[in-house]
């Protein structure tokens, strides 16, 4: 018999809603949802969290053992083998495009690509780039302009090219080995990368394959036309390449990064793209990247522990599984959780960091595995933050191509193809039990 769990209180809530709340008015007020910086917006909610006190306990916390809480969250092992993953993987980001491994990606695709299938063509290229990189605002950043030249020179729909651009950054952000979103769900949940992996590819094989047919059979428009040679160093590939096979082999993704790092290193030295001294700074200005993300992780994880002190976490799980009979609702509890704080915070991983415990105490009530709880969270995560028009990713894109972020939506097809395909998994209840 399954032991009586504590409801909890909503009380333990109130630093979590300080920040919704707060980042919503300051959004709404400045129409511009990256006004509040969220490492700020984290330090708010956590100074609240560490002035409250948890409701009916009769010998009250100290604010010194509050912070011992806070400290203790936010340095559990978990989170910090995340941070310096994080770190390796800008370091990897940084010596990549140093050396010029994105344009060579980019321009082999572009040389091998015919003319009929440009739109599939593209999104291909960018699924590449994206998992390589494992991030979805580089590969925007890199792939856009390419994407608005051949929206240009096809006469093409730009949103529809936008849009591609898009999907196929979302595609690496939900399966990188190396993408911090994957990180943060597979650190949450205990499991491993690769089996995270098999589980995802299953679930998104139907939106990968429907999205290629739809772009395939799109009109591009008239005078389609791709001139020019586009030169690449097939040398350049190696790093990616043994990123992509490592990870496939099950090493530990940390040594993973290393060997694509000092592969990307030797390359970029002996192509004189910069020196041995310069290669740190290059690496260094890589992790300088990901540091914000590393520093909210540990935040979060400070804020989650006081949270859990206070009940808001034994609350939320009662209220999001009081009617839920089944590991089916179960996960649909998951991707709600993880949708609306995505959908509030416009960033997957921070969503993910919050909604990871919340989600294995809820795996851990019903039976859901590992892989389909990690696979859940980073899925539903990427594919809304692939569909808000004042997201990061839709943001850059729009700027980019010089349209209005609200007219790529209605093309950012994987993303949707991608809810349609895992609520669909979900609901034929493959897989799930541990």
């Amino acid at each position: 018999m399954e032991p009586k769990r504590n409801k909890g209180s909503f009380w333990g809530l109130v630093p979590l809603l300080t920040f919704l709340v707060l980042y919503i008015i300051t959004g709404v007020s400045t129409h511009n949802f990256n006004s509040m910086p969220l490492m700020i917006g984290i330090l708010i909610a956590s100074a609240v969290a560490l002035i409250m006190h948890k409701k009916g306990e009769v010998n009250r916390t100290t604010f010194a053992e509050r912070v011992t809480k806070y400290c203790v969250g936010g340095g559990d092992d978990g989170l910090i083998l995340m941070v310096i993953v994080f770190l390796l993987a800008g370091g990897f980001y940084g010596v990549s495009k140093g050396m010029h491994a994105v344009d060579a990606v980019t321009n082999l695709g572009l040389d091998i690509l015919p003319v009929k299938l440009i739109l599939p063509g593209l999104f291909l290229i960018g699924c590449i780039i994206s998992f390589a990189m494992g991030t979805s605002m580089g590969t925007v950043a890199a792939l856009m302009p390419i994407g608005v030249s051949l929206a240009l020179k096809v006469h093409g729909n730009m949103a529809l090219f936008c849009g591609t651009v898009v999907g196929s950054a979302m595609f690496g952000d939900n399966l990188s080995m190396i993408s911090a979103s994957v990180i943060a769900a597979t650190r949450t949940q205990d499991v491993s990368t690769m089996k995270k992996f098999k589980t995802n590819i299953v679930m998104l094989l139907p939106a990968i394959i429907a999205n290629l047919i739809l772009l395939s059979i799109q009109p591009i428009g008239q005078g389609a036309h791709l001139s020019g040679s586009h030169p690449y160093d097939l040398l350049n590939l190696l790093p990616y390449i043994l990123v992509i096979i490592l990870s496939f082999t099950g090493m530990h993704v940390i040594l993973v990064l290393t060997i694509g790092i000092l592969t990307g290193v030797i390359i970029g030295v002996f192509h004189g793209d910069f020196s041995l001294v310069k290669s740190m700074t290059v690496i260094h200005n890589g992790m300088i990247s990901m540091e914000d993300m590393a520093l909210i992780a540990i935040l979060v994880g400070g804020l989650v522990a006081l949270m859990d002190y206070l009940g808001g976490i034994d609350w939320i799980i009662d209220v999001l599984t009081s009617r839920i009979k089944s590991a089916k609702g179960g996960e649909f509890a998951i991707a709600g959780l993880v949708s609306l704080l995505d959908i509030i915070t416009t960033n997957n991983t921070v969503s993910i960091i919050t909604a990871g415990p919340l989600a294995r105490d809820i795996g851990n009530r019903f039976g859901i595995s590992a892989p389909r709880i990690a696979s859940d969270l980073v899925t539903f995560s990427c594919a809304f933050n692939g569909l808000i028009p004042y997201g990061g990713q839709l943001l850059v894109a729009a700027g980019l191509a010089k349209i209005s972020p609200m007219q790529i939506v209605p093309y950012s097809w994987y993303c949707l193809l991608m809810l349609v395909s895992s609520i669909g998994f979900i609901l034929l209840s493959w897989d799930r039990r541990k």
